[in-house]
């Protein structure tokens, strides 16, 4: 397959290129063979054929063609200053054309008095527009004929360098006229190309670099972003199935004493219809003979918590123990309360396992899991050390997965000689697409609604000039007996920001609010002092708990109503809406301030009006990964993809992502083990894309 062929040669070796540019381009762009390149797409295009006039230049304005002919020439400045300062006429207007290098060369290189095509951005500064650096093209030569014309990502030290978006274009035109290029075979079944009605591989290649119209560059893009996006799903697929097959689990057939007691006598409020559809859900996996493995989501303040206590139950009226595991000692210490607080009445016994945990104490922990007296252990990372030792574990559920390493999650599998039921809930609402892709390999459950009584938090957005009616704000809420969060950044000041900090902040909040205790965490304290200080808020000893975003995830205090987070448009919005979480946990109506410059840009304002238009998380999180891409996402920034995606978005291409998911269930239905004849070149492509990759995302 010379695709392989074009994978092993280096840049270097590629006509026009040499060493120097190679060294160069791998530096900047992280090229380093004749494929990478290739697969440099460009990222927008030019419609060559529209020519601008000067005097209709207005506002913001595109890269654009602009003919004429220069006017004069003059060298102005001296030293590392001179720059070359040109007149530019089309004969509707004039306008200045810049160059700071190369002076010399282009002096000798363009004449006035003669036609040329001019691309670039124009400028306007004092009434006056102008071009720094444009491409030019003498309008007879074959450059100048091109159509449509790519624009690819470059770097300002390749700017610098002279090598533009045409060099790079000149640069993959040498690459197609190679015997390797010719030689490409199309990695999907030729049955899908035609029932999809797909740009053969070869073909879309050609057009996503050298379009004749946007409507073919348009099927170039789709045909190579399905491609990638197959190629993603049907490796997660096959994997999957594989493990779906293989895996035998603990067959949970029996709902007993445990499950019905609590839900007939002990159910804090009703089930909202979603609560019952998701372990309806997950009651359906863990009778099926196969392990489970199925992602929880669900908002902050939806009852996933309640969800996980009812299918731990499942298990116990099966005779199997079950564990959840918390990335912090916090969170864990709130998850064990609160399953104690629902469950003990019920005659579970639940018990609390973390780093601090007195050795005495878990002697007696280690003694029951044994003799199978302990029903449920919630912990930390401790649970997974190698000396604690269950029964019989029959189900892990698994809190915010992804601050857990990959390695301790997978000894969770060797607490039993049959691998347990794995629920992994995440409060981080995930979009579609992302979810179908990180998470790719898991059944997904999602509880949509929040519990009756429960009120909206209302958000607003709030400038530095309106502090004092925040001010007011809060010290109606605390003479209400309710308590309040405020928010920094920044623990310490830093003379390179002007973000506000925690310690000016907690300052200034000690002196605002003098008949108020005012408590304070980060992420830096020691756990004993971030304890003792959480404790004291959580307690209502302290009415103001002044944080940085160690908060974010875990802290349950009903009676705190007011979220006040500044420099609000430093972060990102799922973050956002994780910290206005902390609020509305309790019957009162709750406050989300975001405070901010007045002097934020509009993009900005528009992310943080998000915020005060919607409580929705999956509406936050869709908007989140269109505006900042899957990379950023909490929670997923560390679970990668097991490929780098060129071309396909996981923000803005679903449904070509659910199309491409469909087709590779269709051939794996057909085809499970991708063994017919068609399927070679597919499988040889799969084997070059993954082989050198570890798709973490395979391990629950």
């Amino acid at each position: 397959m010379s695709i392989d062929r074009l994978r092993a040669t280096p840049l270097k070796f590629v006509k026009g290129i040499g060493p120097r540019k190679a060294d160069l381009l791998e530096k900047e762009l992280g090229l380093s063979t004749a494929y990478d390149l290739l697969y440099h797409f460009p990222t927008h295009y030019i419609d060559r054929t529209r020519i601008y006039a000067i005097r209709d230049f207005k506002g913001e304005m595109p890269v654009v063609l602009v003919r004429g002919q220069f006017v004069s020439f003059n060298t102005v400045g001296e030293g590392a200053k001179q720059r070359l300062v040109a007149l530019f006429s089309d004969g509707t207007a004039t306008m200045e054309v810049v160059w700071f290098r190369r002076l010399k060369w282009i002096r000798e290189a363009y004449r006035t008095r003669t036609t040329y095509i001019l691309f670039g951005h124009p400028s306007e500064f004092g009434g006056r527009w102008s071009m720094v650096h444009p491409e030019i093209d003498d309008p007879s030569s074959p450059g100048a004929a091109i159509p449509f014309r790519g624009v690819y990502p470059l770097s300002e030290k390749l700017r610098n360098r002279s090598i533009t978006s045409r060099n790079i274009y000149n640069m993959v035109m040498g690459i197609m006229a190679t015997s390797e290029f010719d030689d490409i075979t199309d990695p999907l079944p030729a049955g899908i190309v035609r029932r999809l009605k797909l740009m053969p591989k070869k073909e879309a290649l050609r057009h996503v670099h050298n379009p004749a119209s946007a409507d073919i560059a348009q099927r170039a893009r789709n045909r190579l972003k399905f491609e990638e996006l197959f190629m993603l799903q049907l490796n997660i697929l096959r994997y999957s199935r594989k493990k779906s097959a293989s895996l035998v689990g603990h067959r949970f057939t029996t709902v007993g004493r445990y499950f019905r007691s609590f839900y007939e006598r002990y159910l804090p409020f009703p089930l909202t219809g979603a609560q019952k559809r998701v372990i309806k859900e997950i009651r359906a996996d863990m009778n099926s003979g196969r392990q489970m493995n199925r992602l929880l989501q669900g908002d902050v303040g939806s009852g996933k918590t309640l969800v996980a206590l009812m299918t731990m139950l499942i298990a116990l009226d099966n005779g199997c123990q079950a564990c959840l595991l918390a990335p912090t000692e916090i969170l864990a210490t709130q998850h064990f309360e609160t399953l104690t607080a629902m469950g003990a009445p019920a005659g579970i016994n639940i018990k609390l396992l973390t780093g601090s945990t007195p050795k005495k104490q878990r002697d007696i922990i280690q003694e029951q899991l044994l003799d199978g007296s302990l029903h449920i252990l919630v912990g930390t990372h401790a649970v997974i050390e190698d000396n604690v030792r269950f029964a019989s574990l029959g189900m892990a559920v698994i809190d915010e997965q992804h601050r857990f390493g990959v390695a301790q999650r997978a000894k969770m599998w060797r607490k039993n000689s049959i691998p347990p039921h794995v629920l992994v809930m995440t409060a981080t609402p995930i979009p579609r697409t992302l979810a179908m892709t990180v998470y790719g390999d898991l059944e997904v459950s999602v509880i949509d609604e929040l519990p009756p009584g429960r009120k909206p938090v209302q958000t607003l957005l709030r400038y530095d000039s309106q502090r004092l009616e925040v001010y007011q704000h809060i010290s109606r809420q605390l003479r209400m007996g309710r308590q309040a969060y405020i928010v920094y950044p920044l623990i310490k000041e830093n003379e390179k920001t002007d973000l506000l900090s925690l310690e000016e902040g907690y300052s200034t909040i000690c002196d605002t609010f003098r008949d108020y205790r005012v408590a304070f965490v980060h992420g830096k304290m020691k756990p004993a002092e971030k304890d003792a200080q959480m404790s004291l808020f959580a307690s209502g000893q302290a009415q103001i708990l002044v944080a940085t975003t160690v908060i974010e995830v875990g802290v349950n205090v009903p009676n705190a109503t007011t979220m006040v987070i500044e420099n609000a448009e430093r972060f990102g919005l799922s973050q956002l809406h994780q910290l206005r979480g902390r609020v509305g946990r309790g019957g009162d109506q709750s406050y989300c301030i975001l405070m901010s410059k007045a002097s934020i840009g509009k993009e900005t304002r528009q992310r943080l009006q998000i915020m005060t238009s919607t409580t929705d998380g999956f509406v936050v999180a869709e908007a989140d990964l269109k505006m900042r891409g899957p990379g950023d996402l909490e929670g997923t920034a560390q679970s990668g993809l097991p490929i780098e995606l060129h071309i396909a978005s996981l923000a803005t291409d679903g449904p070509l992502l659910s199309l491409a998911r469909k087709a590779a269930e269709l051939l794996l239905d057909n085809d499970p083990d991708l063994t017919s004849a068609e399927a070679a070149p597919l499988i040889a492509e799969m084997k070059a894309l993954f082989d050198k990759s570890i798709d973490w995302s395979r391990i629950s």
